[in-house]
């Protein structure tokens, strides 16, 4: 590490044939970001995770550095130097430059991915854009009635999960957060809790419902709406409900009851509400509905948030543009506009002609006339692994796995800022170190002595 805000991410290496107890050690696989996990380390090998979920260990102990080399310019092995400067040349060649990602590294290096869209006026983007960006665009419009995920295992004594299957993508939710733990003002745990799930389909998670609610798809926004109206008092047809939403209008009737009488209640929202049919109008009726509900009692909405750190992306991008996502620098100023500098559409649109991907692969999931694009443009990519999107890369930078190899600060789904603990070190760069060095480079090459 070279600065010294930074000296205190590296970890020690292990003596071999030595075991090192790393304690409250953090899972960075999901937006719950554990940081209860102790794991046990054996010549730089993760052997046990203690009481870490079924995808946290995983996550740890199929853990390997990768051999590759740390840098790589047209797909030969290269020093970091020439790494550093061709990127630099890159990103300043461009006139409409793209970074995009950012969803798996620690807050300090997305903050420099910030700076650095701001020197070449390119565009700043996060994986939110393409799964809870509707959400981002939502709390603009309707605002977020909001908690730490702390108030909810003490306090919350109803929870709604909408769109969401905690059961497989956030194991631990249900044991650490929302369902199972004794709280300060519930005792009793499980006992104490109405738990509702609100699908399209029974997923795994609808087994520890107490009411399972099954929708029609695609009618999140007439289900939302159909309890904003029971919520406000007004008297609408049971058939005309039926045929919309396929729920009978008594189970409606009966869960805004419940909801009324509780006396903290949270509402779960997913994937499954934000990039269906409706998309913001869909979280903007959530928020409305959570916000209605205040009226009665006190209740809260929180989107279940995937990847380890995209809750840290969209922050640190704010406090630094003002937006959380879709930012464009190209007038000197910071511009916000879903759909325009989001980047699967400066991709799919042929806008950008430069680059910068960062713990993603948009080579993989992104559409075909976006992933075409891409692949015709000069870019870097920053990963812990060989993927689609680093091989096709004209420089890709092999860094450390945030949270085992490096430190740095992650944010909880709950914007609750969490510290890491790594484990042991890695022979490759950490992403803040390459990020740092392709800024003073972007910086030397634009004349910017400050």
């Amino acid at each position: 590490m070279t600065s010294a805000s930074t000296q205190c991410f590296a970890p020690t290496a292990s003596v071999p044939g030595e075991l090192k107890i790393v304690q409250d050690a953090t899972c960075t696989f999901c937006g719950c970001v554990c940081d209860d996990i102790d794991l046990t380390v054996k010549d730089n090998h993760i052997i046990e995770a203690k009481r870490a979920c079924v995808l946290g260990k995983a996550w740890f102990l199929n853990h390997q550095i990768d051999e590759r080399p740390s840098c790589l310019i047209d797909g030969q092995p290269a020093s970091l130097e020439a790494g550093y400067d061709r990127a630099a040349e890159i990103l300043t060649n461009g006139k409409y430059p793209i970074i995009y990602g950012l969803s798996d590294s620690p807050c300090e290096a997305q903050r420099v991915a910030v700076s650095i869209a701001d020197w070449i006026k390119g565009t700043i983007d996060t994986t939110t854009s393409v799964c809870h960006g509707p959400s981002g665009m939502a709390f603009q419009g309707v605002g977020e009635v909001t908690c730490s995920l702390g108030e909810v295992a003490n306090r919350g004594d109803m929870i709604i999960f909408w769109g969401s299957n905690p059961a497989e993508s956030h194991p631990r939710h249900f044991t650490k957060y929302s369902l199972m733990p004794k709280g300060m003002f519930l005792p009793n745990g499980r006992k104490d809790r109405t738990c509702v799930i609100v699908d399209v389909r029974k997923t795994k998670s609808a087994k520890a419902a107490d009411i399972f609610i099954q929708i029609k798809p695609r009618k999140d926004f007439e289900a939302l709406w159909t309890l904003r109206a029971l919520a406000k008092g007004i008297e609408l047809d049971p058939e005309l409900v039926q045929r919309e939403t396929g729920v009978e209008l008594s189970v409606f009737q009966d869960l805004m009851e419940r909801m009324k009488a509780c006396k903290f209640g949270v509402i779960f929202f997913g994937m499954g509400l934000t990039m269906t049919r409706g998309k913001h109008c869909n979280s903007e009726a959530l928020l409305a509905l959570t916000r209605d509900m205040n009226a009665f009692t006190r209740f809260t909405a929180k989107p279940n948030r995937g990847h380890g750190n995209v809750t840290g992306a969209d922050n640190v991008v704010a406090w630094r543009t003002g937006y959380p996502f879709g930012v464009n620098h190209s007038r000197g100023y910071a511009r916000f506009n879903p759909g325009e500098y989001t980047t699967s559409d400066t991709l799919a649109n042929r806008e950008a002609d430069s680059g910068m991907t960062i713990a993603c692969d948009p080579m993989a999931n992104f559409s075909q006339p976006a992933r075409e694009h891409l692949a015709s443009i000069p870019y870097i990519a920053l990963d812990t692994k060989e993927t689609p999107t680093t091989r096709a890369a004209a420089v890709a930078f092999t860094v450390a796995t945030y949270g085992i190899n490096t430190g740095g600060t992650v944010y909880r789904m709950d914007d609750v800022p969490i510290p890491l603990r790594p484990a042991f070190p890695s022979p490759h760069p950490s992403d803040f170190d390459v990020l740092t060095e392709i800024e003073k480079r972007v910086k030397t090459i634009q004349g910017i002595t400050s």
